[in-house]
């Protein structure tokens, strides 16, 4: 027999690691996912589970075998389904009193002031290569005084950015401009994570194909991804603890065991980012020429 839900019951087990005071203040917060794959499913799902109440969720695209490896809303039984539909079913499983607002044509700058209003957290679940929407999701996120964060899943372990109202933006810190679709990449991936962790145990070099829009992926990633995500989305939204704001930002390693702070003052423009850059643009020519 099926019990009626309650709320209360649901996130009991939260209480201790927060108040219920604070639990109820997650259950009247909003919080905007734009993306629904292999990072933005995990976070819509693991937000839920912390009881927070309102979503506003974007994607275009539907679930195909490619995404089984790493995306939590992808199986036999939803093969052809639009993501954002499945993700917004499987968290109302998790709470059905959920306030969750679907956007089925992703976001784009018609749609994106809707898509942030009366929204209290934005979390990036974009593929790592949707650069203009990202781009222009963190300047309105900045315009907006909405607190975004950014948590890329690097090898088996995460990178995370916070961007804070008043702070330095994501443009700031990334110097993307109106430069190319292949420095974007360079500048997003080094920006992220400056300390490399996850460089070393890279098996099949050839699995990287920027020309494809194509890289490794793991499962592993996604849920450390969401884990460090959520944990700031509860400091930022409770406000309590300390956040780190960019130009600091935090990358974890599991399969290396390695936890590094770093800290990078004026983002890509730092000069071991300079150098980092000069490197990196050497090898992606190299690898273009196929030398």
């Amino acid at each position: 027999m099926n019990a009626p839900f309650s709320y209360e019951d649901a996130f009991s087990r939260n209480i201790g690691w927060v108040t219920r005071q604070e639990q109820a203040t997650l259950r009247g917060k909003r919080i905007a996912i734009a993306g629904m794959g292999g990072v933005g499913g995990i976070h819509l799902l693991t937000l839920a589970r912390l009881g927070v109440g309102a979503f506003h969720i974007a994607d275009l695209d539907m679930f195909e075998i490619p995404n089984f490896n790493r995306q939590a809303g992808a199986s036999m039984k939803t093969l052809g389904r639009p993501k954002a539909e499945v993700m917004a079913e499987m968290a109302r499983d998790i709470n059905p009193e959920l306030d969750i607002r679907i956007f089925p044509s992703g976001v784009n700058p018609g749609n994106m002031h809707e898509f942030l209003e009366d929204v209290d957290l934005y979390v990036d679940g974009l593929d790592f290569f949707v650069f203009s929407i990202r781009q222009a999701m963190f300047a309105a996120c900045a315009e907006k005084s909405i607190p975004a964060i950014t948590a890329a899943p690097l090898g088996m372990g995460s990178a995370l950015l916070n961007f804070l109202p008043g702070k330095m933006s994501f443009e700031e810190y990334f110097g993307w401009g109106d430069r190319s679709e292949d420095e974007k990449a360079v500048r997003f991936l080094l920006g992220l994570a400056p300390a490399g962790l996850h460089f070393r145990y890279l098996a099949d070099p050839g699995a990287v194909n920027l020309d494809e829009h194509r890289g490794p992926s793991t499962a592993m990633a996604c849920q450390i991804c969401a884990g460090m995500a959520a944990t700031e989305a509860l400091k930022i939204l409770l406000n309590r603890g300390k956040v780190y704001a960019a130009p600091y930002g935090l990358q974890f390693d599991a399969y290396r065991g390695k936890l590094v702070r770093t800290h990078r003052p004026g983002g890509n423009d730092h000069p071991l980012q300079r150098l980092a850059l000069f490197i990196a643009r050497h090898r992606l020519a190299r690898m273009k020429s196929g030398s």
